[in-house]
């Protein structure tokens, strides 16, 4: 069998596979081919490849010779053109934004597997891309936050006199929460967390963060550890208090969003008319709405002072470690569905394959992808 590593189109900067996954891949008994410059933008060039046994070569052989195509993002619509009966596309797939999409590629015969259904489950965690990325964004967004802040984030002590630490404010306890949580205190920010799971609070204490806690919160087992809706009363009580906190807070970091869902709106307008002037807006919520009710996609936005990002995409501003994460949850994810002689076997029974199987041989498979786009 062989395997396609195709270049990513748009401004996206990280490739599926950098040249030392790429040769871990080889060992499963496959062949790896790679798309002309697929990985320059992640600073691995194409010589790169060739040293690791990895032929580069062009998109429409890549196509047309590739069992299985690995990408980060959904090729291109007019990439489906190039496609044929049986082929497997492999990337994140984001089904609601892509719902049409997703319905040629089932008409057209294709497998999709989509890297961010895999079951947030023990047995997946090493195939769980969401949370590689998630700790990219988390750790990321922390740091521009640092930078653009006119503000120190540590207690300053001078002759100058004593510079109060910054105050932090995280909505949202996920991977990337956390891994804000952990990188806003290693800088000796004052850190609170707001999130809609108790489960999470000892997690957030762990690491040196506040949880604020808002009585009342839905949970639901069978969410995944994900959060889910809540109340009109609950949300509420939580504006309230986020309200109270966002104006003391020198730095946002909103990074709450409910799987196939409009990401909660949890920073109003008026909360941020009445923050302090100086003060930083980091939306990792953006691509689905944005926690802030100002946030624009992949925009800056400045209100009374307080600069609001709208910023969703920092695995791609770090193209070589997000990559290189990417490629080895990919090979974790692969292993169970190669078998022994170098071939794909999906088999549907297991359910990490039948989680992270969109369509297949022209039917959903997902139950997640079902639910996500109300199909019965």
């Amino acid at each position: 069998m062989i395997i396609g590593i195709l270049r990513e189109t748009g401004a996206e900067n990280r490739v599926a596979m950098l040249p030392g996954e790429a040769a871990g891949l080889k060992k499963l008994g496959v062949e790896v081919i790679v798309e002309n410059n697929a990985g320059e933008n992640a600073f691995a060039h194409d010589e790169e490849y060739k040293k690791a046994g990895i032929t580069p070569s062009s998109r429409k052989d890549v196509f047309s010779k590739s069992a299985l195509l690995l990408s980060v993002n959904p090729v291109p619509e007019d990439d489906l053109k190039s496609c044929r009966e049986g082929q497997v596309l492999c990337s994140v797939l984001n089904p609601t934004e892509n719902s049409k999409w997703l319905e040629k590629a089932r008409l057209q015969g294709l497998t999709v597997l989509a890297l961010d259904l895999i079951p947030r489950t023990t047995r997946a965690q090493a195939m769980d891309i969401l949370s590689s990325m998630a700790t990219v964004s988390g750790y990321k967004a922390v740091l521009h936050a640092a930078m653009l802040s006119p503000r120190f984030f540590h207690m300053f002590m001078s002759a100058a006199g004593t510079i109060k630490p910054s105050r932090v404010l995280i909505l949202g306890a996920g991977v990337a929460g956390l891994q804000a949580i952990a990188i806003a205190r290693k800088l000796g920010a004052v850190v609170e967390v707001f999130d809609v799971r108790s489960a999470v609070k000892g997690e957030v204490k762990s690491l040196g963060g506040k949880f604020i806690e808002v009585e009342g919160a839905k949970e639901d087992a069978a969410a995944g550890g994900y959060a889910v809706e809540q109340t009109e009363e609950f949300k509420k009580k939580q504006q309230e208090l986020i309200q109270q906190r966002a104006i003391a807070a020198d730095v946002v970091i909103a990074t709450a969003q409910i799987p196939g869902k409009k990401a909660p709106v949890l920073l109003l307008k008026e909360t941020v008319n009445s923050m302090k002037a100086g003060s930083i807006i980091i939306d990792l919520a953006a691509s689905t709405g944005g926690n802030c009710e100002l946030t624009e996609n992949r925009k800056t936005v400045v209100v009374n002072g307080v600069i609001i990002i709208g910023k969703s995409d920092y695995p791609s501003d770090m193209s070589t470690d997000a990559s290189k994460m990417f490629g080895s949850n990919i090979i974790n994810l692969l292993k169970i569905m190669i078998d022994k002689e170098g071939k794909l076997a999906l088999n549907m029974q297991d359910d990490i394959i039948n989680g992270t199987t969109a369509v297949h041989a022209k039917e959903y498979v997902s139950q997640r992808v079902k639910q996500m786009l109300n199909i019965k």
